[in-house]
């Protein structure tokens, strides 16, 4: 029977007797019993028989037995490759398409009895930072402790990196402070073993551990358009790649280079990814010459390795000083933000349903003043005082 035929067949809805405890050792089958009664009390018992265990290191280990639901949040500059990276990880043969606002795919893959599977469920923002207020939808106090969150940028265009990068940043680092403040009032012990996973990426001896500001989820930032980046000015290469690198190490996230039409970078990426959704094994060989491909995990960079930006007057960290320095020698490129109110954006004029609108708006703002009106004389009836 193939596998495709294999799940399509629905088991019949049966329970089991008494004598079939779900912690009971299997001793023998009895013959009451079909292969469906017999699926789902393995599944049930693998189930029951898991747990999540913590190393020396204070990092979580999933049972190879269990079955483990993770969340990909992609997020980063338009026409940056997000769908792209999505479709080679997932496997999918398809020709990438504009994203539009959030869309929502996901991904199996069979544990080592092929009886379970681990769930990825990907998110993709589309429209840049424009739409990042959308962050609220996939990251959440249910999803979190299994969140992973990759920002791509887009190397081809410096003159929008910074913009990007700084932008998400600062949005996913409020809105997981949020959550997490949110999971401490029911639940502290998760929410602190949540920030520990993190901070052990780095360990008690890194040199540079009191002086960062270590987001507390997985965040993965991924230099896209790598074939094209490879060609450009050495210096300007080099500026880009440490900024990234210091930027990077500053927040407790991976970086790595991407390119669609480079196979030996697809395959680095899928495994990073899979390694942040699947718990695979990760290759920790990193290269950090800006001659090349930069692949840096979270914890094995260090600021004496990447150098210190020139001095600038007015700059107050080393962070600012890295932004200085890039924005100096990249100027930046606003992004087109909508307004609160997109009915009255300029862009989108319309003078027939514009007067239309004014109209409707004029019936509305009396019909509200009626209603305080009769409200009010109301109250003066019944003695209230409004």
């Amino acid at each position: 029977m193939s596998r495709r035929v294999y799940d399509s067949i629905k088991p019949p809805d049966m329970s089991f007797d008494d004598e079939d405890k779900k912690d009971a050792p299997i001793k023998s089958i009895p013959q009451t019993k079909c292969i469906w009664d017999l699926c789902i009390q393995a599944t049930e018992r693998a189930e029951l028989n898991t747990t999540r265990e913590v190393d020396s290191k204070g990092v979580v280990q999933e049972n190879p037995n269990k079955s483990v639901e993770s969340t990909m949040f992609v997020v980063g500059a338009k026409s940056a490759a997000k769908t792209s990276i999505i479709l080679r990880f997932l496997d999918r043969d398809e020709q990438p398409k504009p994203t539009t606002a959030l869309e929502y795919t996901f991904g199996r893959r069979s544990k080592n009895n092929n009886m379970l599977k681990d769930v990825a469920h990907v998110w993709e923002l589309g429209g840049g930072i424009a739409l990042s207020n959308l962050i609220e939808v996939p990251i959440t106090k249910q999803c979190i402790k299994n969140l992973s969150v990759v920002i791509c940028v887009d190397l081809s265009k410096p003159e929008t990196i910074w913009t990007t990068i700084e932008s998400l940043l600062n949005t996913i680092k409020l809105r997981v402070k949020k959550v997490i403040a949110e999971l401490k009032r029911d639940c502290p012990s998760e929410a602190n073993q949540l920030v520990a996973e993190c901070l052990a990426r780095y360990g008690s001896d890194h040199p540079d551990k009191d002086n960062l500001d270590i987001i507390p989820v997985p965040i993965t930032i991924i230099g896209t358009k790598y074939d094209e980046f490879q060609n450009f000015d050495p210096e300007k290469k080099k500026i880009i790649s440490k900024t990234l690198r210091y930027v990077a190490h500053h927040h407790g996230a991976h970086l790595c280079y991407f390119s669609s039409k480079m196979e030996a970078l697809v395959m680095k990426t899928r495994g990073l990814l899979g390694h942040l959704v699947f718990k695979t094994q990760l290759s920790k060989t990193i290269t950090t010459d800006h001659s090349k491909p930069i692949y840096v995990l979270a914890g094995m960079d260090a600021i004496s390795q990447i150098g210190s930006p020139p001095a600038i007057v007015g700059s107050r960290s080393p962070l600012d000083q890295w932004k200085q320095l890039f924005l100096s020698t990249f100027p930046q490129e606003a992004e087109a933000m909508l307004p609160e109110d997109p009915t009255k954006d300029s862009k989108y004029n319309e003078s027939i349903i514009d007067s239309v609108r004014a109209q409707k708006d004029e019936e509305l703002e009396r019909f509200k003043k009626l209603q305080e009106r009769k409200m009010r004389e109301e109250a003066r009836r019944e003695g209230r005082v409004m």
